[in-house]
């Protein structure tokens, strides 16, 4: 596959800067999104923390994507410092892996959504494989998270280390926390289909800023796809993102040189949003650098 880097300089550069500095906004704002989707889990596992300590560990996870670590790394290092100021390191990851859980709920929802009213004009099988195999690792992941017997039996695994196995354990006992508390867990799904709307708005707009008539259906459907595949490591997606977007676009008659400078400007997106990120995490910072944790763990009373 050939690609002019010219012609993609070149469109970049004939940008129309109102319709970028709109979907700049907007992908900054997505995040607001997920840091609300957050607290809604950590408040159905029973976790307190506050809006600016839950603030200041999403975006520096942020800003620690932009290496190449993928999307887990990012979230060890969002959990681990949250930990070290409110305690309670079990209910902390719980809440991220239900938030990682419910993100991914919604994109797989979303894409089979609009591939169910738009298979009409992408037929394409790889597309198919690609919503059916999100549908199916996403139920997969569910089962094997709220199943004790099945969760237990895949902990055997860590038999021969019993700290492991009993924080895995713990984590599990966290998570079940929400059978509970399933509304919880759709408003989790509900902004996190939300989210990716508002993603793929975000992209429809730079596409216009690059005086591309591209329809927003399309965008509903690839968004998704390119979300799951952007999370393996790599510096803030850079690399997978591109390879994704320069083989979807052209199948609904984008040239690649236009698909490769759209996912150029979106990752100058994520870079700035990580950059913000780090800046964020440095100027709220304690003199102290973190809040130790207090007597009273973080969580909440037995009535949340």
């Amino acid at each position: 596959m050939t690609i002019d880097y010219k012609h993609i300089w070149q469109a970049i550069k004939g940008s129309d800067m109102r319709y970028m500095s709109a979907a700049g906004i907007i992908f900054c704002l997505i995040n607001f999104l997920i840091v609300w989707r957050w607290r809604i889990l950590m408040k159905a596992v029973g976790l307190k923390a506050s809006i600016l300590q839950s603030m200041r560990w999403y975006f520096l996870s942020l800003f620690c994507n932009l290496a190449p670590i993928s999307t887990v790394g990012s979230d060890v290092i969002r959990g681990l410092g949250l930990a070290h100021e409110t305690g309670h390191k079990p209910k902390i990851f719980a809440s991220i892996v239900l938030d990682r859980l419910s993100g991914f709920a919604g994109i797989v929802i979303l894409a089979a959504i609009a591939f169910l009213f738009g298979h009409g004009i992408i037929e394409n099988k790889l597309v198919i494989i690609a919503i059916a195999a999100m549908s199916i690792i996403s139920a997969g992941i569910a089962v094997v998270l709220f199943s004790h017997p099945i969760f237990s039996y895949a902990c055997k695994v860590f038999t021969v280390w019993p700290r492991v196995k009993e924080n895995l354990m713990r984590l599990h006992y966290d998570i079940v926390l929400l059978k509970g508390k399933q509304q919880r867990g759709w408003e989790a799904i509900i902004i996190s289909v939300g989210a990716q709307i508002v993603l793929a708005i975000e992209f429809y707009l730079s596409a216009k800023g690059m005086h591309q008539n591209i329809p927003l259906a399309y965008f509903i459907i690839f968004s998704p796809i390119v979300c799951v595949v952007t999370s393996l490591p790599s510096i803030g997606g850079l690399g997978f993102r591109e390879i994704s977007w320069v083989y979807l676009l052209p199948l609904v008659g984008v040239s690649k040189e236009m698909a490769g400078g759209l996912s150029l400007i979106n990752s100058a997106f994520t870079i700035i949003a990580g950059l913000l990120g780090g800046a964020f995490y440095v100027t709220t910072l304690s003199t102290g650098r973190v809040q130790h944790p207090q007597t009273s763990p973080g969580l909440q009373g037995s009535s949340s």
